[in-house]
């Protein structure tokens, strides 16, 4: 730690710039005088963040959609609501080796549509800014564009527009756009105590297929090519999440792309209740790839993240309604648990039950993709 107090005097003769500098070179805490501290980022960690920044901000009245949500709304009459989600893509943490241009714009798209999907919100319209770094190409640059048409036209919706500028890193930050009847939009805030805990798909492929790329760990050829993909080619749960909004079954739907664990976490502080957890789908795949190496499944499928899978709350005398209509679109929804009342996250396995921890991705906090 650095005492600010005898740096003062220099800070005072530098820019702002430099000022910053001095700061992010120190530790992550910088005592101050009167006793008051500064953390900075690395300590902080992305949620934080969010919650410094939403502290300084007025809401806007009567907003139909709370901060913290995984989408904004705007309500625009007669019971629709203009739904908005931004999220962003960069190189260094979102850009794992192996993944091409097209892969990463592609798959910044997906990254949004993934999150309307889990408000029941088809989208309409993506608008794409690109920080660009030096030394790209034409190519490159054409692999982008088709990388961000791709990931629109997968799900129906359109590239508008947007901005570019140059950058020290790739940066593809996306907006995507819907609109959808207010008694459809599923939040996160609703579930109940009794209520069914459910998710599409199974998990722990990505978790292994990030271990593949990044450290290299071995898997057979007729796996290998599966959990790479589910890295390299993400997909959004749209026509599950489009269908569940219809049968107005769900009361509190997130995506899993911070890990499942983390998502069961956020619908838990969202809506005041706990989850006990009687099975964990475990991806094939994922299990074999665990066994090869002497890993835990459960760590892999619980923490990894990046699935883009739905986790959904549904009333209970409802579920056989919700199961239905997800198998309709070709899909599956998988019964793993109950809410409760009591606020812990517990899953049973193999006869021991054990607590579901609140982590998964968080930028500045998990080690980045690239190194």
């Amino acid at each position: 730690m650095v005492i600010l107090d005898s740096c003062l005097s220099t800070l005072q003769n530098n820019s702002k710039s430099s000022m910053l500098t001095m700061f992010l070179r120190h530790s992550d805490v910088i005592p101050l005088t009167g006793g008051l501290y500064l953390s900075l980022v690395e300590e902080l960690g992305e949620r934080k963040i969010i919650d410094i920044v939403l502290g300084c901000l007025d809401s806007m009245p009567n907003m139909p959609v709370p901060f913290g949500d995984d989408v904004s709304a705007v309500d625009i009459g007669r019971g629709r609501l203009a739904v908005i989600k931004t999220d962003m893509l960069v190189g260094k943490t979102d850009v794992p080796p192996g993944m091409s241009l097209r892969q990463a714009a592609r798959k910044a798209v997906v990254m949004n549509i993934s999150d309307l999907a889990a408000k029941g919100v088809q989208p309409i319209a993506v608008l794409a800014s690109i920080g660009v770094p030096r030394g790209l190409n034409d190519k490159d640059i054409e692999q982008v564009g088709k990388g961000l048409n791709e990931g629109a036209r997968e799900y129906n919706a359109y590239i508008l527009g947007g901005d570019t500028n140059e950058a020290s890193d790739l940066v593809i930050s996306c907006a995507a756009f819907g609109i959808c009847e207010k008694r459809y939009l599923m939040k996160r805030s609703g579930a109940k105590p009794g209520d069914v805990v459910a998710v599409t798909g199974s998990f722990g492929k990505t978790a292994s297929g990030l271990k593949i790329l990044l450290e290299k760990l071995s898997a057979p050829p007729k796996i290998k090519r599966e959990l790479v993909d589910a890295v390299l080619m993400p997909r959004a749960r749209l026509k599950e999440g489009l269908a569940l909004a219809q049968t107005r079954t769900v009361t509190a739907s997130i995506d899993s792309s911070d890990g499942l664990a983390w998502s069961l976490h956020e619908i838990s502080r969202a809506s005041n209740v706990g989850f006990l957890l009687d099975e964990l789908p475990v991806a094939e795949e994922a299990g074999e790839f665990a066994r090869a190496h002497g890993l835990d499944p459960t760590e892999l499928s619980l923490y990894g993240g990046e699935e883009y899978e739905l986790v959904v709350t549904i009333k209970p005398r409802l579920w056989e309604k919700a199961k239905r209509a997800v198998e309709q679109v070709g899909a599956t929804l998988t019964k793993i648990g109950l809410a409760t009342k009591e606020r812990n996250i517990l899953l049973k396995i193999e006869e021991k039950t054990i607590p579901v921890e609140a982590r998964g991705w968080e930028h500045f906090k998990t080690a980045r993709v690239k190194t």
